[in-house]
């Protein structure tokens, strides 16, 4: 990969391409649970490089400002929110969730007040998460409608991870299906230990993959809403064992189990930091204690429903134990989606100089990837906007599902509609 292309992709700032691609969706920027209650603590957002606050008001009414007051700059983050707004601790000055000033202890102006507002942004609640739209207000898209959103929050499986690296570095990973037999063995090929492939019988498992092949051939199509491929595996009946995967700009894929269908976000919190968002529905979505052994956010050294952060990093190895490896008790030495996944993608170092990279056929969805977001980038480069999602609450994922050679794939997920014109540009 060209370095310039690569620079294009990573950096997301303000004034930046890329930056000003994330800028014209709506983005999950928290979990919901961290602003649950009604004039609860503040919450500091960082989005794409700049510092936000989000608050629940005193009716429940979600705000979001710009971090720092707009009269002497101190951070909102450490102010009160109280009596329907937030207060800034320095002077004083209190704002309503869309910005209004209400309050200049310092300056009792009834005028001043009426005319003077916060800049804010377009905040919602759904699906388990906070959305912020952070673009033009006059170019704010409609609000998307994933699949999960029309499933009982309370029924669902949400985290949140915030990790020290690119987002590119983590999405990628998302959209490759090779290594899902490989890093993730112990999950994806129980048995593998004795030279013996075990198919997983847990429907919960996303990396459970129903046959022995971690060559898979893949076929990509674009569509509407960015892209979908399937993996194809070498069937047991003699047809083909097919896994749909979709990716939803900017920054989502779809990621199936035979009873649980998964929607991650990569979402840039700076060039060099990422919020990873999961919201998984399904039976067993509602366990869990049982979710988070398989996510491997159940060891307190590296993760915690308190501040989110990864916490494995070379200083402890990313939690790798060595002699489980040894003992071939464990592939990676990790255990649990998590810690695989983040360790691979932060021991690249904050942000991987891809022109240095030696790509296969394996790596096609991640080329795919990368074209589409290089022309998302260099539309908005030159001028236009990029393209809207259009609705994506029936884009499907499909796990595992063996078909007879010959038979179209898509017609497994018939709602991910192509959209061959953007086909050919992207090639």
């Amino acid at each position: 990969m060209r370095k310039e292309d690569n620079e294009l992709l990573v950096r997301v700032g303000p004034g930046t391409a890329m930056g000003q691609v994330f800028r014209s969706y709506w983005s999950p920027i928290a979990d919901a649970k961290q602003l649950a209650d009604k004039d609860s603590d503040p919450l500091r957002v960082r989005f794409c490089g700049e510092d936000y606050v989000a608050f629940r008001d005193s009716n429940g009414t979600l705000g979001l400002l710009d971090e720092l007051c707009p009269h002497r700059g101190a951070s909102l983050a450490l102010g009160r929110v109280e009596d329907c707004g937030i207060r800034c601790l320095y002077h004083g000055w209190k704002y309503a969730a869309d910005g209004q000033l209400l309050d200049t202890p310092n300056h009792p102006d009834p005028h001043f007040k009426k005319g003077f507002k916060a800049p804010s942004y377009p905040i919602r609640e759904a699906g388990g998460l906070i959305w912020g739209y952070f673009g033009p207000k006059e170019k704010e898209p409609a609000f998307p409608d994933y699949a999960f959103m029309h499933h009982p929050v309370d029924g669902m499986y949400i985290f949140r991870v915030d990790l020290d690296c690119n987002y590119l570095q983590l999405l990628e990973g998302g959209m490759d299906s090779s290594h899902v037999g490989i890093l993730h063995a112990d999950f994806a090929r129980p048995g593998w230990q004795h030279g013996a492939f075990t198919r997983s019988d847990d429907p919960n498992n996303p990396g459970g993959i129903a046959v022995d092949d971690n060559a898979p051939s893949l076929s990509i199509e674009t569509t509407q809403f960015g892209f979908h491929y399937a993996a194809i595996r070498k069937g047991e009946q003699g047809g083909q064992s097919i896994r749909i995967v979709p990716f939803i700009m900017p920054c989502a894929r779809i990621i199936p189990a035979p009873e649980r269908m998964a929607t991650l976000f990569e979402v840039p919190v700076d060039d060099e930091h990422t919020s990873t968002f999961l919201v998984a529905y399904g039976p067993h979505s509602k366990n869990r204690a049982r979710n988070l052994y398989m996510s491997g956010l159940d060891d307190p050294r590296f993760w915690s429903e308190t501040d989110r952060h990864w916490k494995a990093t070379w200083a402890n190895r990313f939690g790798q134990d060595r002699a489980k490896m040894r003992s071939r008790e464990s592939w990676s030495g990790f255990r649990g989606f998590e810690p695989e996944d983040g360790a691979m993608a932060l021991s690249m170092g904050p942000i991987f100089d891809r022109s240095k990279e030696h790509l296969v056929p394996a790596d096609g969805a991640v080329v795919h990837l990368r074209r589409i977001l290089l022309d998302a980038a260099r539309r908005v480069a030159g001028g236009d906007d990029p393209l809207p999602l259009p609705d994506v609450s029936k884009v499907a994922a499909v796990a595992d599902t063996e078909i007879p050679q010959g038979e179209r794939w898509q017609d497994l997920a018939p709602h991910n509609i192509a959209d061959p014109q953007r086909q050919i540009a992207a090639e």
